[in-house]
């Protein structure tokens, strides 16, 4: 190939050399995709690094993704320079999550499963804090009720579901029977078969897809890991969650 031609694609080629390397297939597709956060920080909220590259993998798809959280306080709010409980401080989970959408963030009620194409869940403690109350009550967890109500709309619709780092015990408490991953923490994968769910092992840069019940997990910082080796980890959830999409 001469200069010339050189010169003229590659700027064609640039963005799509660049997807090839962040492990994000480009879609022809603008499937709608619904992103549902808990907070903002890993301790009391959504895993900030996991929210960010499920919007990344999916922006490189086109996806037209939008954000919602629970209209709902948060159990409580953590200092995240020392890990330590803010006694008397008070945050919504809603409000906290507009902080990673950039303000584009709606309620969790108003959530439909008629009008998108797959649901994802990111990590963080949140997760097992705001949208249920696993990380006090382990397997005997509640689920909130706009979160289970939208696990079971996208499960009863067929309607891929993708969830990484803790949140995969949502699914695990909500649809009995189904397969997840968490890594290899053996406490939680006991916590995932008490709640009556499998517990598939997996390396951070592989996918567990649970076909029949069309849900995704990925382990991401369920792993002491390299933020790259989540972001990838994330990649591979989204990879595969869009394999299932019709």
């Amino acid at each position: 190939m001469n200069r010339f031609c050189r010169s003229i694609l590659a700027p064609a080629f640039g963005p799509l050399r660049r997807r090839f390397l962040h492990m994000s297939v480009p879609s022809m597709a603008n499937h709608k995709i619904a992103v549902v956060l808990s907070g903002a920080g890993v301790y009391d909220g959504s895993e900030v690094h996991e929210a960010s590259a499920t919007w990344v993998h999916l922006s490189r798809r086109d996806a037209q993704v939008s954000f919602y959280a629970p209209n709902v306080d948060q159990l409580h709010v953590i200092d995240h320079s020392s890990g330590q409980p803010m006694e008397g401080e008070k945050r919504n989970v809603l409000v906290e999550s507009a902080r990673i959408s950039r303000g584009n963030i709606h309620p969790l009620t108003d959530l439909l499963a008629e009008n998108h194409d797959a649901v994802v869940f990111p990590g963080g403690f949140g997760a097992a804090k705001n949208l249920s109350t696993f990380a006090v009550d382990g397997s005997k967890a509640n689920v909130n009720d706009q979160v289970r109500r939208v696990i079971t709309s996208f499960h009863t619709a067929k309607k891929p579901i993708g969830l990484c780092c803790i949140s995969p015990v949502l699914a695990a408490k909500v649809i009995p029977g189904c397969t997840v991953t968490i890594g290899n923490d053996a406490d939680t994968a006991k916590a995932v078969e008490e709640m009556g769910s499998k517990h598939s092992e997996r390396s951070i840069h592989e996918a567990c897809v649970d076909s029949e019940n069309q849900i995704v997990t990925a382990a991401a910082f369920m792993y002491d890991a390299k933020v790259c080796d989540v972001f990838d980890s994330v990649g591979a959830m989204i990879n595969a969650l869009y394999k299932l999409l019709k």
